[in-house]
């Protein structure tokens, strides 16, 4: 779907989004059929509090997991069986972009305005009742972009307290990169950087271990992971991974907060041939970077990443290096990596998960339901990928980015972002200004 400025119908988009099959989706998540469904059971009851500054809990799906507070509608999708809980849970995002290009950029990648569903997702969880802590997930997504359904994070993680751990086995996130780790919903900008989006992918199956040495303020995460079931999926661009990540609480407060994590991966690419590539942070975007396809047949890769949270305002940023064992193509180094410096105005702090390192979403103060002004939060990034190495020119891009959300409520937000970018590949150098937009719900 690739529409010009003026061409956009709104009827006929309307029609599209509503009428499709993420559309009909969303219907069904916001009825309220299920509790009729499961009518004599027992809502399952989440603390009546507040969130905590800092999230000591770990369960299945991770940075997917809802919060641990009471909310308005809970009562109508958590319940409890006796033998496990059960909470069923959506997400639905709908994206907007238009562009102001120079002529070197429309030689090298033109693009037109679009409107287009990003993702709905169901999401289903709960806690067995076993002496030992074991939860599951299960995700469906449609995927926009493919237009096609496939399983997000699902699988099984286990709490070995005696050793200050926890084992999941299944579908998820790698565990490279604070950001990558972090659920798209809840990102401060608009998109993750193209270097991520280039050599990382969204999902892996296999088994990650969660340790920590509390004393030392050391958390760690090893996966190992394989495409035996998801060779076929579109995230699916390695054969196995082994991917590690060791991350430092130097001051750990409610307030206050300093993560210093380094990453590594060991990967074998799929079917030895890789092709890293990276949109401009807008998924309706075409590529921008692209250093074609090549033989591969093993890859390493290396980040850090720095965060300094202080109430309201955050700070922080990462960058990584992938090497390419590729002969013909000059056996290539890639690099990039984001900074941002975050403001939630109305006063709020961002949760941060010290079981397995990551940022939680926004918990709004007072929502607009309630007569207050909802949460609002400014960001300002600048991203930066090279994709010239060896004898491979992909290009290079760099975009500064000032975004606002607006949250409603917790799971109602409008995104606003200006994103100003330069692209140095075929022998040109173009700018391209972008305006987009954003809604999303999530529950």
């Amino acid at each position: 779907m690739s529409l010009g400025m003026g061409s956009v119908n709104p009827g006929r988009m309307w029609q599209r989004l509503t009428f499709g099959p993420a559309g009909l989706l969303l219907a069904g998540l916001l009825s309220v059929g299920l509790p009729n469904a499961a009518r004599g059971q027992h809502a399952a009851q989440w603390p009546s509090r507040e969130p905590a500054a800092i999230d000591t809990t770990l369960e299945a799906g991770e940075a997917d997991d809802p919060p641990k507070f009471k909310r308005p509608l809970d009562k109508f999708n958590n319940f409890d069986f006796g033998w496990t809980t059960f909470r069923y849970g959506y997400g639905f995002l709908v994206d907007f972009v238009g562009y102001s290009q120079d002529e070197a950029a429309k030689q090298q990648t033109p693009a037109e305005a679009d409107i287009g569903l990003r993702d709905a997702r169901l999401l289903f969880k709960g806690k067995f009742a076993t002496k030992r802590s074991i939860t599951w997930t299960m995700g469906i997504m449609y995927d926009g972009p493919t237009k096609d359904w496939f399983f997000r994070q699902t699988g099984l993680m286990i709490a070995v307290p005696e050793i200050s751990s926890h084992f999941f086995i299944g579908r998820t996130k790698e565990g490279f990169s604070q950001y990558k780790h972090m659920t798209g919903y809840d990102l401060w900008t608009i998109e993750r950087s193209p270097f991520l989006d280039a050599f990382i992918p969204i999902l892996a199956d296999g088994i990650k271990w969660i340790g920590a040495a509390p004393k030392a303020r050391l958390s760690w995460q090893l996966g190992f992971f394989g495409d035996a079931v998801s060779e076929d999926q579109k995230f699916s661009t390695y054969d196995h991974q082994v991917v590690g990540r060791l991350v430092w609480l130097p001051v750990e407060t409610n307030a206050r907060l300093l993560h210093v994590g380094i990453m590594g991966r060991d990967v074998k690419p799929d079917e030895g041939q890789f092709q890293p590539r990276s949109r401009p942070e807008s998924y309706l975007s075409p590529y921008y970077v692209d250093a074609g396809k090549f033989p591969s047949d093993h890859a390493r890769a290396a980040g850090f990443e720095a965060y300094y949270r202080n109430g309201p305002w955050l700070f922080g940023g990462e960058w990584g290096w992938q090497f390419m064992d590729a002969p013909t193509a000059g056996d290539p180094m890639f690099h990039g990596g984001n900074v941002s410096a975050v403001w939630l105005i109305t006063g709020e702090t961002r949760g941060y998960n010290n079981v397995s390192n990551y940022f939680n979403g926004v918990h709004v103060k007072r929502s607009v339901f309630d007569g207050g002004p909802g949460a609002i939060e400014a960001a300002l990034n600048y991203s930066y990928v090279d994709l010239n190495g060896g004898n491979r020119r992909g290009g290079t891009f760099w975009r500064v980015t000032p975004s606002v959300k607006w949250h409603l409520i917790d799971y109602v937000r409008v995104e606003l972002a200006y994103g100003y970018g330069k692209l140095d590949r075929f022998d040109l150098k173009g700018t391209t200004n972008f305006f987009q937009g954003r809604f999303i719900t999530a529950y």
